[in-house]
């Protein structure tokens, strides 16, 4: 039995290596690594940047793309003879984004800028409607995840355009501004009708605030509260080697789980939680001595860590009965893969499984599906990138990736 990481809150991280992180019998299956039982098949292939997915309670899966395909941003992939595989892919809309979800007949999907509805009408979309517009869109943390609760609200991730807001982005030495002025339309989550068209930063409410950039969204329904995976900063060894190691600035910040409320504020840019100190500290660029504290003691505190660097882009909590009874109601996340943990080896590229109880985890986490990059995890190396998750209604879990576009259904059977 390999061991693997805590992820409660307020644990000192024990940082070991990542070959040690997968517990359980593994098989390989479609080129994956998975626990005994799962297996899994290539749903689709070279869809491209295929970024997160939804599956309909007919089956059908729609996806959406971050480059365009044959003029199509996204894809309805059917799987009519229900072998595992899609047979048909038929295109739709013709922008790029990420943000996807199937919602009470309804497919919703984002832009980088706006978020759109169609009603589904049996095998075919309805005329999209716009329904958000005019987000923030600088070309860095500018995909628009989105997720819907079950009140008719919809939540849009707005990244930061912006590492840490420094007065001057990415600079070494550049201080950070204070108030950050970024937080007024970016760095949180937003929340609009899901029903009402053309909607505009007035008309919507920031439903939390202090989060860099979040991928991985979602709505749980088992306690009813919305869900984020926060990237963390970076930098921090090669801007403070006084304070960081090489190994401590690839580990550091962690990659975060938060449960968030209404008015909720996760702390960025003045702060970030430090694997090594196991505690939300005060950023440098605001006078952080990875001792201070300050403000983050008092800021909304994530649930898990993880590793740094490793990019959650994807979460889908698990509420069907396919899976043995341990993953019920728990939470996978998919990790698309570092890219400046350099010089110490890239890590990621895979999916991994948090146990949760009454919404908190409620055990250490593993890594459930391994085996997406191949053999090389070198930057721009990776074979596949696991980006999107999303569970059928026949309890299968489909994992997408943004590098080449292949799409897999995973499965269990005693």
């Amino acid at each position: 039995m390999r061991s693997s990481i805590p992820v409660f809150a307020g644990l000192l991280f024990l940082l070991v290596p990542f070959s040690l992180l997968a517990g359980g019998d593994t098989t390989k299956s479609a080129n994956l690594t998975l626990p005994a039982g799962f297996s899994a098949t290539v749903f689709h292939d070279n869809l491209g940047r295929a970024r997160h997915i939804s599956v309909a309670p007919n089956g059908d899966v729609y996806v959406k793309l971050e480059k365009l395909k044959d003029g199509k941003g996204i894809y309805k992939l059917v799987d009519a003879d229900k072998d595992g595989v899609a047979e048909s892919a038929t295109g739709y809309g013709d922008y790029i984004g990420t943000g996807i979800a199937v919602k009470d007949g309804y497919l919703y999907a984002s832009s980088n800028q706006d978020v759109y509805r169609y009603k589904i009408n049996g095998n075919e979309l309805g005329e999209p409607q716009r329904i958000v517009t005019g987000l923030i869109n600088k070309r860095q943390h500018e995909s628009k995840s989105i997720t819907l609760d079950n009140k008719g609200n919809i939540y849009v991730n707005i990244g930061a355009p912006s590492n840490v807001c420094q007065e001057k982005d990415r600079t070494q030495g550049s201080p950070g501004r204070m108030p950050c002025p970024i937080l007024d339309s970016a760095g949180g989550i937003w929340q609009f009708r899901a029903d009402k068209t053309d909607q505009s930063y007035s008309e919507g409410v920031r439903y939390a605030t202090g989060l860099r950039n979040v991928v991985g969204l979602d709505w749980n329904n088992e306690v009813n509260d919305l869900y984020a995976m926060q990237h963390g900063r970076d930098m921090l060894f090669q801007f403070y080697p006084g304070l960081f190691s090489q190994k401590e600035g690839a580990e550091n910040p962690a990659e975060e789980m938060f449960r968030l409320k209404k008015g909720a504020d996760a702390g960025w840019p003045y702060c970030y939680f430090d694997n090594s100190r196991g505690k939300k500290l005060l950023n440098p660029e605001y006078g952080g001595d990875r001792v201070k504290q300050g403000p983050c003691e008092d800021k909304t505190q994530s649930i898990a860590q993880f590793p740094g660097h490793m990019a959650p882009n994807g979460l889908v909590f698990y509420t069907d009965s396919m899976f043995p009874e341990k993953y019920r109601n728990g939470a996978f996340i998919a990790f698309h893969g570092s890219w400046n943990r350099a010089p110490e080896p890239q890590e990621g590229y895979f999916v991994v499984f948090v146990p949760m109880k009454n919404g908190r985890p409620s055990g250490k986490w593993e890594v459930f599906a391994d085996g997406f990059a191949g053999p090389n995890k070198a930057q721009g190396r990776a074979d596949y990138r696991p980006c999107g998750l999303s569970v059928g209604p026949d309890g299968a879990l489909y994992v997408s990736d943004d590098n080449k576009g292949r799409i897999w259904k995973i499965t269990y059977k005693k």
